[in-house]
């Protein structure tokens, strides 16, 4: 195998596998960074593989750099069996309760450390405070019966002994010290508690003692940047949400950043007459949506220049230099490890935006080739191999949503030839469209599209997955564009529907109501 395709074949595909300062030198920047590094609490939306670990690694990465304190959580490592799952006895508000418990006492062993790392003077009354978060988070409510008892004990000793007693750990630090001589007595203190223990906490406590201790850092910010926040149960997720929007949304020296899945997340939720959770929007923005930003249609040439900067940064941080590749000018990684510049192109449309889709492509594409350059067969089979391999294979348990995706592909590449169609925002909202979004076999290229003669109705654009129809190109099924306008096959428009043919826009529009009528 060449170098070059030795290269891109071990690139890492995902960030947590990666360290922070390779995630900074491989960050290629979309134009995200500059809506995400802004004092605003955000949720930053996006589907697996579109770079959210990546983006909030890279903000930490530089708040630190400049001085201030980010903490970054990532919810898959944070929490205990009892605290996701739950056991028989935990009801949800208790499952909740130890979830938030676990979670933020991660968030004190990360702020203790971060401010442990440059321990300057002032720093007794910043353990002191973060200690005392602890305590705060850390409460223990017992509902039975208590019962005490005490006992008292004297010894006496000769000469001098010192004795030290050191304790730490997630409920705080003690040290305690003294120096004994001549007759000592001591008391003896025992509890006897009976009756079940549950978990509590006391927002407005926590809330204070969290902005006790950020007033004690020396950075301007706190950064609380969340990852994977729908790796959590749907239930919870809005007891998490209400934490936030009673303790740290209010305080003026943290943000907070949630990286998401926007279908998969539940921030606000009503439980008999209570509203629990923070309303998105409102409360904190959600206004980044990373599946927007490197949408192929329509932004061929933008989609080529990111994929083509991010392979080049990736190949500068692996093992060695790669003969041919000027690091400092990312077309070359197009010379040396493409045959030409179509087979480049081919891999940006074959992963449709995705950026984990397209290190996975090239990944397949660079060990099919060997000691040849990768070609544009070459890259069509390593798109199919990813699709049937990755895509269908976390559709297996969803036969109605696999169903639909072979009516789709049947109405729109084989019955119109084309590639993209349009579904009214309600219908897009179905569970089974939502599915085969989520598993990035269909992708959202535009929102909220409106046709000339459809008044005050809503539509958004859809795209099929170029692995789903990778094996009808060449044949007479192959799409010949993106949406069918016009009464024939051969009068097509872009996503980007010229006002003229608006009127015609209608062939484009699939109803769901006939996928579900009985044939």
């Amino acid at each position: 195998m060449s170098v070059a395709n030795r290269t891109l074949s071990r690139i890492p595909k995902r960030a947590e596998k990666q360290e922070i300062e390779v995630l900074h030198r491989t960050f290629s920047d979309s134009g995200v960074f500059d809506v995400i590094d802004t004092v605003d609490s955000q949720i930053i939306y996006g589907r697996r593989g579109t770079g959210k670990t990546h983006a909030l690694n890279y903000l930490a990465s530089e708040k630190r750099e400049s001085g201030e304190l980010a903490v970054y959580l990532d919810l898959r490592t944070v929490g205990s069996p009892t605290g996701v799952t739950g056991g028989p006895p935990a009801d949800r508000a208790e499952r909740a309760t130890r979830l938030l418990i676990d979670i933020l006492g991660a968030l004190h062993e990360e702020l203790l450390s971060s401010a442990l790392e440059g321990a300057t003077t002032g720093d007794e009354l910043l353990v002191a405070r973060a200690n005392a978060f602890a305590q705060a988070i850390a409460r223990v409510r017992v509902e039975g019966t208590v019962s005490r008892g005490r006992t008292s004990r004297q010894s006496t000793s000769s000469g001098s002994n010192f004795a030290a007693e050191l304790s730490g750990g997630f409920h705080g630090g003690r040290v305690t010290a003294a120096t004994i001589a001549g007759e000592t007595s001591s008391n003896e203190h025992r509890e006897e508690v009976n009756g079940v223990e549950t978990h509590e906490i006391h927002f407005g406590e926590v809330s204070r003692a969290l902005r006790d201790l950020t007033e004690s850092l020396a950075t301007k910010r706190l950064w609380i940047l969340i990852d994977e926040w729908s790796s959590l149960p749907p239930e919870l997720q809005p007891f998490l949400a209400e934490f936030l929007l009673r303790s740290v949304l209010p305080l003026k020296k943290i943000v907070v950043k949630i990286a998401a899945i926007e279908h998969q997340s539940v921030f606000r939720t009503t439980s008999g007459d209570a509203t629990i959770g923070f309303e998105v929007g409102a409360d904190i923005s959600a206004n980044v949506n990373l599946d927007d930003f490197m949408v192929y249609e329509g932004n061929e040439e933008r989609s080529v220049e990111f994929f083509s900067d991010l392979f080049t940064r990736h190949v500068a941080a692996g093992e060695g230099l790669v003969p041919g590749i000027d690091t400092s000018v990312p077309s070359s990684v197009i010379t040396v490890a493409f045959s030409d510049s179509r087979a480049f192109a081919e891999l940006v449309r074959a992963a449709e935006g995705v950026p984990r889709d397209a290190l996975n492509i090239a990944g397949i594409a660079a060990t099919h080739a060997l000691d040849t350059k990768i070609t544009v067969p070459l890259v069509r089979q390593a798109a199919r191999d990813w699709y049937q391999s990755d895509k269908l294979k976390a559709l297996e348990s969803r036969q109605e949503a696999i169903r639909l995706l072979h009516w789709i592909i049947d109405e729109v590449i084989r019955g119109k030839k084309a590639r993209a169609f349009l579904v009214t925002e309600d219908e897009s909202h179905s569970p089974e469209i939502l599915t085969l979004f989520d598993a990035r076999v269909l992708h959202l290229v535009r929102r909220g599209y409106s046709a000339q003669d459809d008044p005050g109705v809503r539509y958004n654009i859809w795209n099929i997955d170029f692995g789903a129809y990778v094996d009808l190109i060449r044949t007479k099924n192959a799409p010949q564009g993106a949406l069918a306008i016009g009464n024939d096959d051969s009068t097509f428009a872009t996503v980007d529907v010229p006002a003229e043919d608006r009127r015609a826009i209608r062939r484009a529009i699939l109803t769901l109501k006939d996928f579900a009528s009985p044939r």
